[in-house]
This record gives structure tokens, sequence and C-alpha cells, in this order.
């Protein structure tokens, strides 16, 4: 426009030159040359008005970067349910979410190069799947202040990314994966009344396993029944202590939601079901990866959620600091029928037992991923 309005005054100052007694012929020259200048300028004013309509047909870009803390099926159940959401809202609001996705594979160091690089890019909000990265982002983002959502923190209250699941209290906000350990301790004790000794399966550094592994022990504790804890870090450790609690004569195994022993699953399950133990874990995923059941949240609507509070912050204002924690009902029991014919459990009559302390009791067979 300032070119235009610039072309235009000295086309204008041309003429009145003309006017005042320039030759004719120098005034012909003159005016074919202002004319020549004030056509192309608003020819180029024209198509820039173009661009600017056609970015405003385009809708509003928002730039989400997404960090995933390991490749596991509940995890990529979240992430997958996030982008076909926000795709949906998009539409629906007539906007584009362009999303950056990475995973960490819980490396800490990558973790933290991810997060830069969202920074870097001026990403709108940073989404951080699991406590370890959620825990990062609220770090890294203390003085830029970019909103943040969390998908799948267990404990954001013990964890300290927020001040209170009502009110938050700064820039992070998200969806809690909250594992209600008695309702699972109950279905261990309902298809075993007599179960003397309980294996404990989990990752010491998981912060999303420490409070359910409380509960567990206290729950164990007040009923007088034995418990032994076998621990793991890596998919080699955690298989040697599924043997060791194999020798160790447990009656079943509890787990948290935890990501380490998740992506041990697949190489598990069959050690354990082999032996005639259960497998109770705080996600469908472990069921779908072998384990006995899975009892806890639905992955795929948390996902769903995560992503209409990240429309609420960045299309709607919504302020992060103000925006309630989503927590959801732990009422579905996902039980593995494959698992069910190894171990000699009937399917229809083991969820006829559970039935009275879910919600919902499903089967599932066994595979990697969800389809």
């Amino acid at each position: 426009m300032k070119k235009l309005l610039a072309t235009l005054l000295t086309a204008t100052m041309l003429v009145s030159l003309v006017a005042c007694g320039a030759s004719a012929n120098e005034a012909a020259a003159t005016a074919s040359e202002a004319t020549t200048e004030a056509a192309e300028a608003t020819e180029e004013v024209a198509e820039t008005v173009e661009e600017v309509v056609d970015a405003a047909e385009a809708g509003t870009v928002y730039k989400v970067g997404i960090c995933n803390f390991v490749d596991d099926a509940s995890l990529n159940q979240i992430c997958d349910n996030i982008q076909a959401r926000l795709s949906e809202l998009g539409a629906e609001n007539g906007v584009t979410f362009e999303v950056m996705y990475d995973n960490c594979m819980a490396d800490a160091n990558v973790m933290e190069q991810i997060i830069a690089n969202f920074i870097a890019e001026d990403v709108d909000l940073m989404v951080g799947i699991a406590t370890p990265v959620a825990m990062a982002m609220q770090a890294d983002t203390e003085e830029n202040k970019i909103p943040v959502v969390f998908a799948a923190v267990s404990d954001p209250l013990s964890a300290g990314i927020v001040e209170s699941l009502d009110a938050p209290g700064a820039n992070v906000t998200g969806t809690s994966d909250y594992l209600d350990t008695n309702a699972i301790m109950n279905l261990i004790f309902a298809a075993d009344p007599d179960a003397e000794k309980i294996g404990l399966l989990y990752d010491l550094g998981q912060d999303s396993s420490t409070t359910a592994i409380n509960d567990a022990k206290a729950y164990l504790d007040e009923k007088g029944v034995a418990y032994v804890e076998r621990t793991g870090t890596t998919v080699d450790e955690v298989m040697l202590a599924a043997d060791a609690l194999v020798a160790d004569g447990v009656t079943a195994v509890f787990t948290p939601s935890d990501n380490t022993i998740m992506q041990a699953e697949l190489s598990i399950y069959e050690t354990l079901a082999n032996a005639g133990i259960k497998h109770y874990a705080g996600a469908d995923s472990f069921a779908l990866n072998g384990a006995f059941l899975g009892y806890g949240v639905d992955y795929a609507n948390l996902g769903v959620e995560s992503a209409n509070m990240i429309a609420d912050i960045l299309v709607n204002g919504k302020d992060p600091a103000t925006v309630p924690v989503k927590t959801f009902d732990n009422g579905t029991a996902t039980i593995n029928t494959d698992t069910c014919a190894t171990l000699g459990v009937d399917y229809a009559a083991i969820s006829e037992t559970f039935a009275p302390y879910c919600t919902k009791v499903q089967e599932i067979t066994t595979a990697e991923s969800f389809e």
C-alpha cells in the first residue's frame, strides 16, 4: 500500500509539472510513464489484497508441539486421538492446527532438545504426554509462559505440576489418568479370595507409579496379605523381575499405569500366564499387549478431551490457570481372552464376577497396537 501511494503521488506531481509548462511531447511521455507506474502499482496491490483474502479464508494457524514420552500403545493412542480431534476442531472453527510431533523415547536429553525446538519454532502451545514430559515443559515455560496441556499425568498434584485440580494456577493444565488402585485390588480378590501373596511390578523411577504402589501396599497391609516388590527400568530388567515373581510364588501381579512395564508387557505376559499368574494393570493397553486385565481410563477419550482443552485455550482464549484438570471414571475392565485361555479362566464367568466392581467389562485379544 505504501508503494502504491508513493507511485500515485509521483504520478500526480508529474502531471502537475506538465500542466505548469512542460512541452507537449515531454508532457505526453511523462504522463504515459506515470500512468504505467500507477497501473503496475494498482496490479501489485490487487495481488496483495487477493493474498490477504486467501489467508483470511484459510483461517488462523495455530502451531502445536506434541512430545510423547515413549512408544507404547496407551500413549500412542492418546497422540493419535489428539491429532484426529484437532483436525475436526480446525474444520469446525475455520482454523488450522499445525502439529509438530516428536517422541523422546524416555531419553531426558532428547526430551529437552525437543522442547527447545518447539520454543525456537515459536509454537502457540505445547502438549506433554506423560508425567516426565509435563514436568519438563512446566520448567521450560516458567519465563516464556507458553501454554502447556499435559495428558496422562496420573498425579499432577503430587508431581507439583498444578496447584490444584480445579485451579491449576499457572500456564499448565491437562488431563489425568488417575488410577483407583483399590478398585483393582478389589478385582484381584474377587477372582481369588484366598490369594496369599501379591506381586507389585513397577519402575521405581516412574512418578506415575509412586502413589498407586503406596495405595496398593496400604490396601494389602490392612487386609493382612503379603506382597513382594519387583522393579525394573529396562525391558531386560522387567523380564528378570517377571521371572523372579514366578519364583516368588505370587498369586497375582499388580502394575499401575507404568510406562516402563508397558513397554515390556509383550515380553513378559507369556511368562506370567504360563505360570498361572494373573497380571492386573492400570490401562487397557496392558491387556492389549497380553496382560490378563487392564483397568482404567479410556485413553482414546482422554486424547479427545485433551484436544478439546487445547482448542479452548487457543481458539476460545481460555486461561490454562483457570481451566480445571480433567479426570475420568476409572470403571472399565478390559480382559484379554487369549490370556484367559492360557490361564484356564472362563471369560464369561470371570466377567460376571467382575461386573459388580466395574461400570463396564470388555474383551480384547493380544496385539501390538490398537486398530
